[in-house]
């Protein structure tokens, strides 16, 4: 899997759109922040003001080129949105290893202007981060990614379970082991947080259709 990130790129990135907001602001993401277009979900004054993205997906549909991919998977949270493209076949001429990786490093160059400007306009209408990564066969690519802070208070059994993993070498840190922990529960409750997901969406759904006091 590639995901080293370009630093020459990173630099640029600032130049060409810069943006407001937590985490890195690095690649080719770039962009400002757009007035508020609608109100998120619950979940405390984070989100309070921020604008839905349930459309997004339909959004880069509609706005990418054709023929940069075959399909896409848009996903969003509170900080970024993550767009992850498939090379179509036209574009892939059987490449697989080293050689999906170079086609993988010429797209990336080849679409870095228009790239920037889509990322631009998304991040006016949705106020998150924009991050690309693209998929060739076995080989996928992150060009860019948010990581964003996050502050939590433990107990002492808590802390007990990261010391734990960073005694046995799992773990170089607290803060590293807290993310693996993250990373192992995401693996193995896929499923559970797909249905939780789900259900969200739908009480959104009812809550917007219920009658406005």
């Amino acid at each position: 899997m590639m995901t080293r990130e370009d630093n020459e790129e990173g630099r640029s990135g600032r130049g060409e759109g810069r943006g407001r907001g937590r985490g890195e602001r690095r690649g080719d993401r770039g962009g400002e922040r757009g007035g508020p277009e609608g109100r998120g979900r619950r979940g405390g004054w984070q989100v309070a003001d921020l604008p839905p993205a349930d459309d997004a997906t339909d959004w880069f549909r509609g706005r990418l080129p054709d023929g940069w991919f075959s399909e896409i998977e848009v996903r969003t949270d509170r900080e970024e949105i993550t767009v992850l493209g498939t090379l179509s076949e036209s574009q892939a001429d059987g490449a697989d290893g080293a050689a999906a990786e170079g086609r993988i490093g010429r797209f990336r160059a080849e679409t870095k202007a228009e790239r920037i400007e889509i990322a631009l306009e998304a991040q006016a209408r949705y106020q998150r981060k924009v991050s690309w990564g693209v998929r060739l066969g076995e080989v996928e690519a992150l060009f860019t990614h948010v990581a964003a802070p996050v502050m939590t208070r433990l107990r002492q059994p808590e802390r007990q379970v990261l010391d734990t993993l960073v005694d046995a070498g799992v773990a170089r840190s607290r803060s590293d082991a807290l993310a693996w922990s993250v990373r192992l529960v995401g693996e193995h409750a896929d499923e559970w947080l797909g249905q939780l997901r789900d259900a969200m969406a739908e009480v959104d759904k009812l809550r917007g259709e219920g009658p406005t006091l």
